[in-house]
């Protein structure tokens, strides 16, 4: 059903269309007809409305689950939990604001967890350590992978509204390929302590040097994924440690160092204002996103641009970007301008015409590509 769905860029919660609101959730959803159902029941985002309608769901198939494994169908279970955590997560969005988002949060992570439960070879939730704090993660490892047979490894990085419990199939596909896999929150979201602030790419670094130091890792095999922000702060982890980063796959991003003209710079503007008139939190909650303009677009140019913190010439490693042609969010300017910057050979990009943010309507065509070019170059 997904792929009759009409394509509109849009942060329209009541509409589910490629390239709209949903997309975050799209590939980790089995039956779009049963989200486009429970969409048509909302009657507003604040929290009061919004969090009981997709806690339903989410209960709803964390039971399932839950009778499936108490029938001994291990994988059964763990695709109704699937759906649970999923379902939770968008109830979660765009992030723990209140106390009830809280909630939800933590009934989303209990749902992954029991997903996880059953998993060969298993899933270690681990604290990574730096600056006297710790950033709980998510850490897998092949079987087999051991000192005397190291494997490549891949820090997977979430963005500013999906966390860690929804990069699953991401650590996942690298398991199947052979190779370990940290799914870490971002700065500022979920169990990330630290700020969202350039600074904190060395929360990044932390976690690329807690795997060059597990044993079963090859440490000069170490790679990176992100999507949407994360795809932004893989670029920026590897200009900031290129010593230690071996390939990078970045699915959209912003800003890496192109200017956007005064058009682009309004498209810009227009869509994240979209989001400034949505409320996610308390009935009596300010609007959950800033409104925006093109001063601001300026200022996070300046403050947060990889050509700004002087980084782009350090990133001389493979790179493989992805997007889709209608992003206005990172618009795919920032693909030319990386493979305008640096090395001639070794930079890769993959554009879907008619696709946005993050191209999540061909996500079944490029999520396994990624991971076995990420297997290629680190082999």
């Amino acid at each position: 059903m997904s792929a009759e769905l009409a394509f509109q860029p849009s942060e329209n919660p009541f509409a589910v269309e490629h390239g709209g609101f949903y997309r975050r959730w799209f590939s980790m959803i089995d039956d779009i007809g049963e989200l486009q159902d429970t969409v048509a029941k909302l009657t507003g985002t604040t929290e009061d409305v919004w969090v009981p309608v997709w806690r339903e769901r989410g209960r709803h198939h964390e039971a399932i689950g839950d009778q499936l494994e108490a029938a001994g169908d291990h994988d059964g279970a763990r695709r109704a939990y699937l759906q649970a955590k999923t379902y939770y997560a968008i109830g979660r969005f765009p992030s723990e604001l209140t106390p009830v988002k809280a909630e939800i949060s933590a009934d989303c992570s209990r749902a992954y967890l029991k997903a996880c439960a059953h998993l060969d070879p298993p899933m270690e939730v681990v604290r990574v350590p730096h600056g006297g704090m710790e950033m709980v993660s998510h850490y897998r490892a092949p079987a087999g992978a051991s000192a005397d047979d190291p494997v490549p490894a891949v820090l997977i990085m979430c963005g500013a509204d999906v966390f860690k419990e929804d990069r699953g199939w991401a650590q996942e596909m690298c398991v199947e390929r052979g190779m370990a896999a940290l799914v870490m929150d971002a700065p500022g979201t979920g169990e990330n302590p630290f700020p969202w602030s350039p600074e904190s790419v060395t929360a990044w670094e932390a976690a690329i040097d807690w795997l060059m130091d597990r044993p079963e890792v090859s440490a000069d095999k170490v790679g990176a994924f992100g999507i949407s922000r994360g795809g932004y702060s893989v670029m920026q982890l590897a200009g900031h440690a290129p010593d230690k980063i071996q390939a990078v796959v970045a699915n959209a991003g912003h800003p890496f160092g192109y200017e956007l003209d005064e058009e682009e710079t309004q498209i810009v503007v227009d869509f994240r204002n979209q989001r400034a008139d949505w409320r996610f939190g308390g009935p009596d909650d300010p609007p959950s996103f800033p409104v925006w303009s093109a001063e601001k677009e300026r200022e996070l140019f300046e403050s947060w641009s990889l050509s700004a913190l002087g980084i782009v010439d350090n990133i001389t490693m493979p790179v493989l970007m992805v997007n889709g042609k209608h992003d206005p969010l990172a618009p795919i300017g920032n693909i030319y301008f990386m493979l305008e910057h640096g090395p001639a050979t070794g930079r890769e990009a993959r554009v879907y015409a008619d696709a946005g943010h993050c191209a999540f309507k061909h996500f079944d065509h490029w999520a396994p590509a990624c991971f076995d070019w990420l297997l290629e170059k680190l082999s």
